[in-house]
């Protein structure tokens, strides 16, 4: 579940910072987070690293002005949006396009709702 990813990540990051990290727990990963918006990345297309199946490359976040059209009160206008530019690459033999796309609404699903992630894993 989520409690045991955020556990082991923190506990590996420890790991790494001392260089204590073994080959082992440095391998054997079937895809990357790649995160370039800590230092104003933004849509960049990440490759893949073999052996592994995918990379998700995450640009930095940004608000931007998004139209609506009218809904139940019939006023259209611009409102601002938090947009968060997110890149996933991946090898199409080992992964079906349609299933990456799919994985990739997952991912955002569950950062619009970070809640319901944590209840249902």
């Amino acid at each position: 579940n989520l409690t045991q990813i955020a556990v082991e990540v923190h506990h590996l990051a420890q790991r790494a910072r001392e260089r204590k990290l073994t080959l082992d727990e440095m391998s054997g990963g079937g895809i990357t987070v790649s995160n370039l918006g800590g230092i104003g990345g933004t849509y960049f297309t990440p490759i893949v690293n073999w052996p592994e199946a995918a990379i998700l490359g995450v640009s930095r976040g940004i608000t931007e002005p998004v139209w609506r059209p009218a809904a139940g009160s019939g006023q259209s206008a611009f409102e601002p949006r938090q947009l968060l530019p997110l890149s996933l690459s991946y090898d199409h033999r080992v992964i079906d396009g349609a299933d990456a796309m799919r994985f990739l609404r997952w991912v955002v699903e569950a950062i619009e709702q970070p809640f319901l992630l944590s209840l249902l894993g």
